[in-house]
């Protein structure tokens, strides 16, 4: 990389599955100095091209598998498994490092929904990270833990999965399975003996309804990336007595966790969850409209300071002009304080108390979203004249996009294909699970949206892709059906109707396999239900493999012996 011409400041695009390649890309990158920019390749291409151009990279590193998925980009492409576009082997030079990153250097660009209708980057310094788990008390990081990485490639969430164990002599192990599977998750804590597992509060709220042992396996569970449930967290507490279960909190900008809160049936049993104190370096502040300091139990918004604010938005000056302000309370001047955005308040005990957003931005599955993102990509089709997002609660799935549309005059899209439309330009966890066409949308005396008068979304209105209803035929197939209307809510399901296209997600998915397992007693496989394979032919799938015999047991990942390291 020196080679090539990394230097500090350099961003190098990084397109990698969770693999040794992954970490070796990671560390190779900061190591030569650069900064690294995470691509998710399950991303749509234009998607991974935009970030490609707006980060600035002139070099990818990626995989050999993962070539023939990849962009156009003008830059130079390095396989970490393989060779270079010049057909050298990617390892076969040694270059003595002249130089180093400073503490407030770029160490990645981390890219986030953007109510622009693009994703925006988030410039991290290196200064940001170490402070969410060195010196903070919420949870135990040392040379004793074993970390499980399964988190999406492209999260801030990735560093909490592997620096606090690789700046301290622990262990990380790569999840060879899906990260939304609470089965496959306990698979890997059993057979690797992970101690410490980070989840969102959606997969938690699955894992204790569906998986409870899991919660038994290790000693310490770390949960955030929205609001949490408080039954769910009284049940796991009940279930996992000696586990160490924590709330936390924090934007992207200021890198995985901002506060954090260790919950306890005592903190469970006062009827709401805090997002808990300050951890580590983190400082934070309730400031009202002027910017004031607000007393104790009046809501104001969260700022944070201290090392953890970010550098600023790559390439937006008024936006980070916006978020990052001057820092009335430091000490010396001359620093900076992040606007989150999120509404608080303090209370009497000297924790915080989460009471919502002072825009419109959302929280699905852990991932930060922009309904303005999904919007503009709405208009992009040329059927579509206005189009309104919202998130709607739903006890089983979690938080639903629903999108409102009033089509242009002659025009009927059909909403699965505009659902193909999002598909294609936006990540999974974007797309709405139910699309409505409207004469008009509602307004307010002044001209506005209503969003509260727009139709209660029907989930269960679905039509595939809008082929006529075919009965399910065979037994598998109508066990199928069931499941599936049951899990989605759906009034039914047809032999050609696909998951996904009925409102599906990877957490819907997860609780339908679940079912299908115990009713059924095969598993298609996630892929089956999230890659839009119609059901006929899932069912079909299913009928071969139990002609073909039993299904052998899944290899597990060998386990190397290894001498734990001193501290850093």
């Amino acid at each position: 990389l020196a080679a090539r011409g990394v230097r500090p400041e350099s961003r190098v695009g990084l397109c990698v599955e969770r693999s040794p390649e992954m970490v070796v890309g990671i560390l190779g990158i900061l190591k030569a100095g650069g900064a690294y920019v995470p691509l998710d390749p399950r991303f749509p291409a234009e998607r991974l091209a935009f970030m490609l151009r707006d980060s600035g990279a002139r070099l990818l590193l990626t995989q050999e598998r993962l070539r023939g998925r990849l962009p156009e980009f003008a830059g130079e492409v390095v396989a970490l498994d393989g060779t270079d576009d010049a057909g050298a082997p990617s390892h076969s030079r040694t270059f003595a490092l002249s130089h180093s990153p400073s503490p407030d250097h770029l160490a990645c660009v981390i890219y986030t929904s953007g109510s622009t209708g693009l994703p925006k980057g988030v410039g991290v310094p290196h200064r940001a990270v170490p402070g969410f788990f060195r010196g903070a008390g919420y949870a135990r990081f040392d040379a004793a833990q074993t970390l499980l990485q399964h988190s999406a490639f492209s999260w801030d969430v990735l560093m909490l999965e592997l620096w606090p164990a690789l700046l301290a002599g622990g262990r990380v192990v790569l999840h060879a399975g899906d990260s939304a599977d609470p089965e496959a998750l306990e698979r890997s804590v059993r057979t690797h003996g992970v101690t410490t597992l980070w989840m969102t509060a959606a997969l938690f709220n699955l894992a204790v309804d569906t998986r409870p042992g899991l919660l038994r396996q290790v000693s310490q569970l770390i949960v955030g990336g929205e609001a949490l449930s408080l039954p769910h967290v009284r049940r796991a507490l009940e279930e996992a007595p000696g586990l160490r279960l924590v709330n936390g909190y924090g934007p992207t900008e200021c890198t995985v966790f901002t506060t954090g809160q260790v919950l306890t049936p005592a903190v469970a049993g006062r009827g709401s969850i805090p997002i808990g104190a300050p951890v580590g370096d983190r400082r934070v502040h309730v400031l009202d409209a002027g910017m004031g300091l607000v007393p104790v139990g009046v809501p104001g918004e969260l700022c944070v300071g201290g090392p953890a604010v970010p550098r600023g938005y790559l390439g937006r000056p008024e936006l980070t002009a916006e978020k990052l302000v001057p820092d009335p309370f430091s000490a010396g001047g001359g620093e900076r304080l992040y606007r989150t955005g999120d509404r608080v308040r303090w209370r009497a005990d000297g924790v915080l108390e989460f009471l919502g957003r002072m825009d419109r931005q959302v929280k699905v599955r852990g991932f930060r979203i922009e309904p303005e993102e999904i919007e503009a990509v709405l208009l992009e089709h040329p059927a579509v004249e206005r189009a309104v997002v919202t998130v709607h609660a739903d006890p089983a799935a979690g938080a639903r996009l629903a999108a409102h549309v009033v089509a242009r005059c002659g025009a009927r899209p059909d909403p699965a294909a505009l659902r193909r439309h999002l598909r294609e330009r936006l990540p999974e966890h974007m797309v709405p699970s139910a699309v409505a066409l409207l004469e008009a949308l509602p307004l307010t005396p002044n001209g506005k949206v209503d969003r509260r008068a727009l139709p209660a979304p029907d989930f269960g209105a679905a039509s595939g892709d809008g082929a006529p209803h075919v009965e399910p035929r065979t037994p598998t197939e109508r066990a199928l059906a069931a499941v599936w209307a049951e899990v989605l809510g759906v009034e039914r399901v047809g032999a050609g109707d696909d998951f996904l296209a009925l409102g599906g997600h990877s957490l819907l998915a997860i609780r339908a396999l679940a079912r299908i397992r115990r009713e059924v007693g095969r598993d298609p496989g996630l892929a089956a239900l999230l890659e839009g394979c119609p059901l006929a032919d899932v069912a079909a799938a299913m009928d071969a493999e139990r002609a073909a015999g039993p299904v052998p047991a899944e290899p597990g990942i060998a386990r190397r012996p290894r001498t734990p390291a001193a501290p850093f």
